[in-house]
Formats: structure tokens, C-alpha cells, sequence
């Protein structure tokens, strides 16, 4: 076989998905020797390790499923949680804008369920890593016990600790906030960026965004931009393709901010009033 054809086939120790009927999935990893156990039949490891993705399979009871490599949004949707985790709509966003990938250093807090920190794992690479801070032991034992199922556990450091205690780490690439009162730690992690580097928030209502604008102006934040994502399914038949009856709107409002040295306010005409120049440069 060549070499190239390898990455077409499941191997041991792989993330690998079933989906059967009305595409309902289970998600596991493949050890040799394990079964899984399903409603509709049971499915041994070892029929599937060294098969190609994509590949159609049966159960002992002759129940049909398909191997398929789950996508980052599929095992996010899976992970168990004890909170709200969020959104693969946002994630991707989120890590888009803060320009993260591969070989990237960046800090997370709070881990919450590890929906953040698993995507994280995945962007950064095998010469990246993640530190996530978290001051509940049930949710950071949760995250660590998902990355661990279904991400690079190797790639993360879990810290117990609230982040008004300071942050280990100097000179990260990016720091994501997922907390109650992200502005009372803006200062610990303006700290732990590097200058120039990318902060990214996620907040919930109107208020909390405007508490947090301000101590970003305090702190030297510049390149502020706050938006919300709204996300609209449709339905797949040819011959009545029309939207979903429900939709994914408001999750959260995203906030993103790059703290810089010696920041002075702008006098540039071409700026708006409030300071801000779109995304996409209008």
C-alpha cells in the first residue's frame, strides 16, 4: 500500500464515528479487542481498524452504520457537560480572528466542559500548546477527562486556580476568556500576552460587554471589535429546500482586543467616530 493511502484507513487509537439511522452517532476511540455496544447491535473495534473512512459496516445483528472521521463540530456537540459549552459556530470564529494554528502558544479560562479547550488542542498543533486555568475542580477534571476521550491531552496544561492569582506563562500568542467577570482578570492576562498578541471574550449580555470595553481602553487594548454570530440550517430535500423551523441566534457576544505598547489615541480622520474600522475594511 502506498504510504499516502495509510491516511485513508482507520487505525488503533483513532477518534472514529458511527452514524446509523436519522444520523444518530457514537463517538469513541478504536482499541483493539473493545466492542461497542449500540440499540441496534453490537460493533467489535477490530472489524473496524485497518478499514477505509467512509466505509459502510454492520452490526452483529446486521444493522447498517458508516465510519466516518467525526469533525471538530461533531465532537464538541458529544461532549458530556456539566455547563453550557459553546458553539462550534463561535469557536471557529474565535479562532480564526485571533489567528491561531499551528505552533501557537495560548492561554484559556475557564476550561467549563473543554469544548474551547479541545478545539484548541486540535489548532495548535504537536509544536503548540494550550494552558487552560479553571477554579472548579469538577470542570476542570471534566475538560481534562474530555481531552483526554476525544482530543491531544498532550498538547494541554490544566491549572487549578482563580486567574486574579496571575498567570504562569509570559508571551503567549492568545488568550481566550470564558468567565463570569472577564474584567477583573484583564489585567493578569494582558500580563501573559505577548504585545500585539490576540485576545478574544465571550460574554452574554449588553452590560458585561460594556463593563468590559472600558477596562480594555484602561488597559491598552486597541483593534476592539465586538459582534454575535447567528447560525440558519436548512432543510436538504431537492424538492422543498426551505430554512429549518428553529435557529441558532444569539449564544453570546464576541469580543476581540490586541494589547499594545505605548497606545495613543488615534486623530485619523478615516476612523469612525467610534474609533473602529470594519472587519472587511468598508
Amino acid at each position: 500500500m502506498k504510504k499516502a493511502e495509510a491516511h485513508f484507513l482507520a487505525k488503533e487509537g483513532d477518534v472514529a464515528m458511527l452514524v446509523g439511522v436519522k444520523h444518530k452517532s457514537h463517538i469513541f476511540r478504536l482499541a483493539s479487542g473493545k466492542i461497542l455496544q449500540t440499540h441496534r447491535g453490537e460493533v467489535r473495534h477490530d472489524d473496524l481498524i485497518g478499514i477505509p473512512w467512509g466505509t459502510t459496516v454492520k452490526s452483529h445483528i446486521e444493522r447498517t452504520f458508516h465510519l466516518l472521521e467525526p469533525s471538530i463540530a461533531e465532537l464538541i456537540n458529544e461532549l458530556p457537560r456539566r455547563t453550557q459549552i459553546l458553539y462550534p459556530k463561535d469557536i471557529g470564529f474565535i479562532l480564526l480572528t485571533m489567528g491561531l494554528g499551528p505552533g501557537k502558544l495560548v492561554g484559556e479560562a475557564g476550561s467549563g466542559s473543554g469544548a474551547m479547550t479541545l478545539a484548541l488542542t486540535h489548532t495548535v498543533g504537536e509544536s503548540g500548546h494550550v494552558y487552560s486555568y479553571d477554579s472548579h475542580p469538577d470542570s476542570l477534571d471534566l475538560a481534562e477527562k474530555n481531552t483526554i476521550r476525544f482530543g491531544y491531552p498532550e498538547r494541554v496544561t490544566f491549572k487549578l486556580r482563580y486567574l486574579q492569582e496571575g498567570v504562569d506563562e509570559h508571551n503567549l500568542d492568545g488568550f481566550f476568556l470564558d468567565v463570569p467577570a472577564p474584567e477583573m482578570v484583564l489585567e493578569q492576562v494582558r500580563l501573559a500576552l505577548k504585545p500585539g498578541g490576540s485576545f478574544a471574550c465571550i460574554v452574554p449580555t449588553f452590560n458585561q460587554v460594556s463593563v468590559l470595553l472600558l477596562a480594555l481602553d484602561q488597559l491598552q487594548f486597541a483593534f476592539v471589535e465586538v459582534c454575535e454570530i447567528m447560525l440558519r440550517y436548512y432543510r436538504t430535500n431537492p424538492a422543498r429546500v426551505r430554512p429549518t423551523d428553529r435557529m441558532v441566534a444569539h449564544t453570546g457576544f464576541l469580543v476581540f482586543a490586541r494589547p499594545m505598547i505605548d497606545l495613543e489615541k488615534s486623530d485619523d480622520p478615516e476612523e469612525d467616530e467610534e474609533g473602529n474600522k470594519p472587519l472587511d475594511g468598508g
